[in-house]
């Protein structure tokens, strides 16, 4: 039985005057399934205290923002350790038994991940120190070139450095899952090809469907699979927003993405979610923070949707918050996929990479 919405609506006052625009309504009925979103950021005026309530059991948060030294990142880090000490419905990720043993106590866990890679600098020792600390996932570059490898907003296609092939290796032997999503596509596949581990894009799209900068093609897609990794689809609209569109996209809009993965792959095994949603209100900002020098992910987009781009109505129309996963499990169905299917998109795959590289 799906399990129904709190009364409580989304609140519908003005997005630029909305004090916490990721606001998420409370889930009465705990949903079944372990549901791992790939990519969420949580801010200082997240509602943590109700985290484990919105139906979403596992936040990859970037606990390791872009463009960081290893100081900031250092601070950053320890803050995630005191938040879980300081809110006891949440605990760190460090294990997939932690995960399952949360989910069984009413709890959600941070899975703690780094979305760029420029902490590290050109000390791969880095990477075994920041993972002893609890750091999960890792990017290695976001959207621009650094001593690893490209980014994906560059001109250059950048791969991978002599430097950045080391932090492979050092990522596969002390258990850290490498994701691709920010990278160069250069780079991606080459990360693939030198991982002895599966790797993941933790938010990212088909770009068949929509050729936006930050969505991956065909090939990018198979050589993650082939190994084993996942694909976790995204809701945020200039991700899904196909050409020819004039208004927000919508959560059939979004299906379609997994649909033509299930198509092109021929499984449902390489599928999963990673929202990029907010828990708490992402910094403002009015245009593409990308600038003039960088390619846009946003512009098509804005055209048409002029809302704060950081909003709710910025996501796909009814998937716009953590508790409308009950009816993305429906549609799922609906769409003729069946348990075992669901169960892997909602969080079992991401889980099966998990336990795969970081051990049991």
């Amino acid at each position: 039985m799906n399990a129904p919405l709190t009364t409580s609506p989304l609140p519908h006052d003005p997005l630029h005057e909305r004090p916490n625009r990721g606001f998420h309504p409370i889930l009465e009925v705990e949903q079944p399934y372990v549901f791992v979103d790939g990519c969420v950021q949580i801010w200082p005026d997240a509602d943590l205290a109700n985290a484990h309530r919105h139906g979403c059991d596992v936040y990859a948060v970037t606990a390791l923002r872009p463009h960081h030294g290893v100081d900031d990142a250092l601070r950053n880090i320890m803050d995630w350790h005191r938040l879980t000490r300081e809110h006891t419905n949440l605990r760190i990720a460090r294990t997939v038994r932690d995960i399952r043993e949360a989910k069984a106590a009413g709890q959600a866990t941070l899975l703690l991940a780094a979305q760029d890679g420029e902490f590290i600098h050109d000390d791969v020792s880095r990477v075994e120190a920041f993972h002893a600390l609890g750091l999960r996932m890792l990017i290695p570059a976001y959207n621009r070139d650094n001593l690893l490898c490209g980014g994906v907003l560059e001109h250059t296609d950048a791969g991978l450095s002599a430097l950045g092939r080391h932090v492979v290796e050092e990522s596969d032997r002390v258990g850290m899952v490498l994701d691709a999503s920010h990278v160069s596509r250069r780079a991606s596949l080459e990360m693939i090809d030198a991982s002895s581990n599966p790797i993941v894009f933790s938010h990212a799209n088909p770009k068949a469907l929509v050729d936006n900068p930050r969505n991956v093609d065909d090939e990018q897609i198979k050589a993650v699979a082939a190994r084993g990794g996942v694909i976790g689809t995204v809701n945020w609209g200039p991700l899904i927003f196909r050409e020819g569109m004039t208004k927000r996209p919508t959560v059939h809009d979004y299906l379609d993405h997994v649909d033509y993965l299930a198509n092109l792959l021929g499984t449902t095994a390489n599928i999963g979610i990673g929202t990029d949603f907010s828990l708490g209100s992402y910094p403002r900002h009015t245009h593409d923070k990308h600038g003039p020098y960088y390619k846009t992910v946003m512009t098509k987009m804005n055209e048409y949707v002029d809302t704060y781009w950081r909003g709710p109505e910025r996501f796909a129309d009814g998937f716009a918050a953590y508790p409308e996963i009950v009816d993305v499990t429906r549609l799922l169905r609906e769409r003729g996929y069946g348990e075992d299917d669901v169960t892997g998109i909602l969080g079992g795959n991401f889980l099966r990479v998990f336990e795969q590289v970081w051990g049991a």
